[in-house]
């Protein structure tokens, strides 16, 4: 278990963008692909993207273009920057890790799963 721990999330109005933060207190992330995952009450947890250690990065569809994932790997952090939110973007954000160089975007590939931050875009 790598204690993983989410920050950033909060309340926006659609248009807006929000910063997710994804890091661990006890161990470090270098070695390890990290990806976001997003979950609305009721519903299955989704991915969203992740990065490997080499820095190469996959996006579900629905997030292409308006979101990018990065890691800072001297601080310890991996980062979802969201643009241009939308609603439909409103749900719980979780990080997870992976020891797959080349992961797929699922639930299954990922573990060590953070608490999660929330997420909400409304007018």
């Amino acid at each position: 278990q790598l204690n993983l721990v989410e920050s950033g999330g909060g309340l926006v109005q659609p248009g807006e963008s929000l910063r997710l933060s994804c890091t661990s207190l006890a161990f470090t992330l270098q070695s390890y692909t990290i990806g976001w995952f997003r979950q609305v009450p009721g519903k299955e947890r989704e991915g969203v993207s992740y990065i490997n250690n080499s820095g190469d990065t996959e996006y579900a569809d629905s997030v292409k273009g308006r979101f990018t994932i990065s890691r800072d790997d001297s601080k310890n952090m991996v980062y979802l920057q969201m643009n241009s939110l939308k609603p439909e973007d409103t749900a719980i954000y979780y990080c997870g890790a992976s020891t797959f160089h080349y992961a797929l975007l699922r639930v299954a590939s990922f573990g060590s799963w953070g608490q999660g931050t929330q997420v909400t875009v409304s007018s």
